[in-house]
């Protein structure tokens, strides 16, 4: 047994590692600076849990300190850690020291990663395969980011930010889709591609490629490739809870990679198992109605394709007007994609834009969500920005009507005030 302390645990990554470790045998402790949603699961699930960050929170017995990649090196815990002689390592390098162990089915692309995971997890598991998953949100169907299973299958999502997904080994690849996203790292979409393509040369001989081989942006990446490449669109278009065509062909992923992680899963058990998904938190996920009858549904889109897809989703599921509340993540994603921003919104009656979630960045004056907004407006379509949540969350108050679907969108915190709303 070794003592483990997570810094930042609270992460959505972190969060499923420290149940995978303590699964294992290991003990962990983990803080955070503040208690979520996942914190919670994490102690009911028996974790030892600590709000805020401190010093005295490492103690000298520890064997390992793990961090979120949003901890800096300066951070007093990892400090702390450096005087007492702790090793550390960040969660991606540790991810990858646990797909080194196993059988990996990576899960990469720009859009889809999240819910083809836990497509691909539970299909598996409906088929016997025991896989161990960790996904990038909370499953519903098993009320966590982190499957336990006892077969050497490892389902990972793989995140393409900084190149993290070059420490995972993946034996199954699966890329969704690829397009110019994370501004801040990435100078351009060939450099997102070139990325991809160093994890394509990390697949062993017998690897395999599960992919849109139609799709413009992924053809050049297979060109120089020996590979096997499975075309997931191959696959039928199967039956869904899920409203939307991109969920479509996350099962279309997602199915074709159970065939190969698993060949003796049966046509049946693929369709029955998609057929019963029920998703993960913040895509599509509806939190309930409003005093004034609107519905509130909760989303994680980000980036101008996500909104377009998720909006012309929910256009195709209700009927009456589609109110949609937008927190924009990060400025220089907003800055350098603000021209399919202001397209994106184009099949909603009302947008409410919140303050730039700033995440790991600063302000440096370029742009803002009133320009933003300013941009949404010019393309026909009304929009107007809040200088808070509670701004927001006042505003839609007292707009909502019954017969309204309200959609919130963002990375950041959004959801709080869908769930403030159904209160």
């Amino acid at each position: 047994m070794r003592k483990i302390h997570f810094t930042g645990i609270g992460g959505i990554g972190m969060s499923a590692l420290a149940q995978l470790l303590q699964e294992r045998g290991d003990e962990i402790v983990g803080t955070d600076r503040s208690a979520s949603p996942v914190t919670e699961m994490l102690e009911e699930k028996g974790v030892s849990v600590i709000v805020g960050q401190k010093a005295v929170n490492v103690s000298e017995d520890t064997d390992m300190l793990v961090y979120s990649d949003a901890v800096p090196e300066d951070n007093v815990e990892r400090a702390r850690a450096s005087e007492l002689g702790i090793p550390q390592l960040s969660y991606f390098k540790m991810l990858g020291t646990v797909s080194g162990m196993k059988r990996t089915v990576a899960i990469a692309g720009t859009h889809g990663k999240t819910t083809t995971t836990g497509m691909l997890a539970k299909i598996l598991k409906d088929a016997g395969a025991s896989p161990t998953a960790v996904v990038g949100s909370i499953v519903q169907d098993f009320g966590s980011n982190y499957l336990s299973g006892t077969s050497d299958l490892f389902v990972v999502e793989a995140c393409e930010y900084e190149r993290h997904f070059l420490e995972l080994s993946p034996e199954i690849l699966v890329i969704t889709n690829i397009e110019f996203d994370h501004t801040d790292y990435y100078d351009d979409l060939a450099d997102v591609q070139d990325a991809f393509r160093s994890l394509i040369k990390k697949l062993p001989s017998n690897g395999v490629i599960v992919t849109d081989v139609e799709n413009s942006n992924i053809q050049p990446l297979l060109e120089d490739t020996n590979l096997q490449v499975v075309d997931y669109m191959s696959e039928p278009e199967y039956s869904l809870i899920l409203p939307g065509d991109f969920n479509v062909m996350n099962a279309r992923a997602a199915a074709a990679a159970a065939k190969i992680a698993f060949p003796k899963v049966s046509a049946s058990t693929i369709s029955e198992s998609l057929k019963t998904f029920r998703g993960t938190w913040r895509r599509f996920e509806y939190k309930g109605t409003t005093e004034s009858g609107a519905e509130v549904y909760d989303d994680y889109a980000h980036h101008p394709t996500a909104i377009k897809e998720t909006i012309r989703a929910a256009k195709g599921k209700v009927n009456g007007r589609i109110i949609v509340a937008f927190h924009p993540h990060l400025y220089s994603r907003t800055r350098d994609l603000i021209d399919g921003f202001s397209r994106a919104f184009a099949g909603a009656d009302d947008v409410v834009i919140a303050p730039i979630f700033a995440a790991r960045e600063i302000d440096d004056g370029t742009i803002s969500s009133e320009i933003l907004a300013d941009r949404i407006v010019a393309e026909g379509v009304k929009a107007h920005a809040e200088d808070s949540l509670e701004a927001v969350e006042a505003y839609l108050r007292k707009e909502l009507k019954e017969g309204d679907t309200l959609i919130t969108m963002g990375a950041g915190d959004i959801y709080k005030v869908a769930e403030a709303l159904v209160k």
